[in-house]
């Protein structure tokens, strides 16, 4: 009597055996990371100053929306190569820790979280940046030498980072990513208030179309490292409006939740509103090209 297949085998495939050395080395590269990604806005006062009057539910949707973009990207680039959504939930959890240590104890060493502070300012200011801290955090695999050694050495191998096709839906996802690890860069800052009240319609304008160039530019006119090539037959306008006129409203749209989000845009008139989100698409719209580029 023969045995019972097992669950590995009815899946058609077998499981990658847990390797210890990896996953430690995929946290340090990840606490790296978070350092080397979020450190500007740990240095930034506007950031601290949101964790003290940030209103909470605003705070709380931003963190649960991190939680689903974490997941997504941890699946992609995680610390260790990814099968099931189980493990990528538990590297996005893994992620989301490291960016709260990292927030605690930069900002503890920096001297801003103090013992005479409220529970409720210091929950604020680590909880605002463990959001980027943890984005960069899960970046850390990609960017500071998560790859194996087979893919430098023979360019196969089996890195999802390198290998793995992603879905048009998949690739705007990935855009959002990277306009909102750009705009929360600069979307506290009074300087985003202050440039809107100096432009013009024209200057808007000039803006939207330098962000489209911009983001179109990245991907498939430059031929930067990781470019997009067009097949062959394909008209130039089928890229511009299938992924980089999307690409641009996706970070138009992300644009405007971080200055809602930071409070950036209250009591101001529907015109100054959309002028400020236009500035801060442009970050946005750089950050959205990069990602496609990066990831």
């Amino acid at each position: 009597m023969s045995a019972a297949p097992s669950s590995e085998k009815l899946r058609g495939k077998t499981q990658p055996k847990f390797d210890s050395l990896e996953f430690a080395a995929g946290i340090a590269r990840g606490f790296a990371g978070a350092l080397l990604f979020a450190l500007p806005m740990l240095m930034t006062m506007e950031m601290w100053e949101l964790g003290f009057y940030m209103d909470r539910t605003r705070l709380l949707l931003l963190l649960v929306i991190n939680i689903p973009l974490l997941i997504f990207l941890s699946d992609r680039i995680g610390f260790e190569t990814t099968s099931t959504w189980s493990e990528a939930v538990r590297d996005a959890s893994i992620a989301y820790g490291l960016g709260i240590v990292s927030s605690a104890l930069i900002l503890s060493a920096m001297g801003i979280l103090r013992n005479d502070q409220s529970a409720h300012e210091v929950i604020g200011m680590i909880a605002i940046q463990a959001v980027p801290s943890s984005i960069g955090a899960m970046l850390g695999r990609s960017q500071l030498g998560g790859q194996s050694d087979e893919i430098d050495d023979h360019g196969d191998g089996d890195d999802p980072v390198d290998s793995r096709e992603t879905s048009y839906a998949g690739e705007l996802f990935l855009m959002a990513v990277g306009a909102l690890f750009l705009a929360l860069n600069v979307a506290p800052t009074e300087e985003m208030i202050l440039v809107s009240y100096k432009m013009s319609p024209w200057h808007a304008l000039a803006i939207i179309v330098a962000s489209l160039a911009i983001m179109h530019g990245f991907v498939y006119t430059l031929s930067f490292h990781g470019s997009h090539d067009l097949a062959e037959g394909t008209p130039g306008w089928h890229a511009f409006v299938r992924f980089t006129l999307p690409g641009y409203v996706i970070a138009l749209a992300i644009s405007g939740f971080c200055l809602w989000t930071f409070h950036r845009i209250d009591d101001t008139s529907t015109t100054q509103a959309l002028m400020t989100t236009v500035i801060l698409s442009f970050p946005g719209a750089i950050g959205a090209a990069a990602a496609r580029l990066i990831l």
